[in-house]
């Protein structure tokens, strides 16, 4: 019994790994979405956004699942593949000025 209680953890860590790629993974694409509105014009408003992304095997085998179970109960669905991302930024600031207001 044990094995089986410690695989099925092992099952919802990862799931929950990947829910955590796919939310970081949906605010940039939230963010070129909004830099691109014309690409938002192109997606019909009644599909299921999937996104592949090319630089994470794991996740776009993931998401591909995701997509064929929402194709197999009848939903429509768009794959949109993601081919890079740049690194992370911890802020988009360039340059600052320290001062005292006194």
């Amino acid at each position: 019994m044990k094995i089986g209680l410690n695989s099925s953890l092992g099952r919802m860590n990862e799931g929950k790994k990947m829910i955590e790629r796919n939310i970081e993974l949906s605010a940039e694409f939230s963010r070129y979405l909004f830099e691109h509105p014309e690409i938002e014009e192109k997606i019909s408003i009644d599909a299921e956004i999937v996104l592949l992304p090319e630089f994470d095997k794991e996740l776009k085998e993931f998401n591909l699942k995701l997509g064929r179970n929402i194709e197999n109960e009848g939903g429509k669905v768009i794959y949109i593949s993601i081919k890079q991302i740049r690194p992370k930024a911890l802020s988009r600031i360039e340059k600052i000025e320290l001062g005292s207001m006194a």
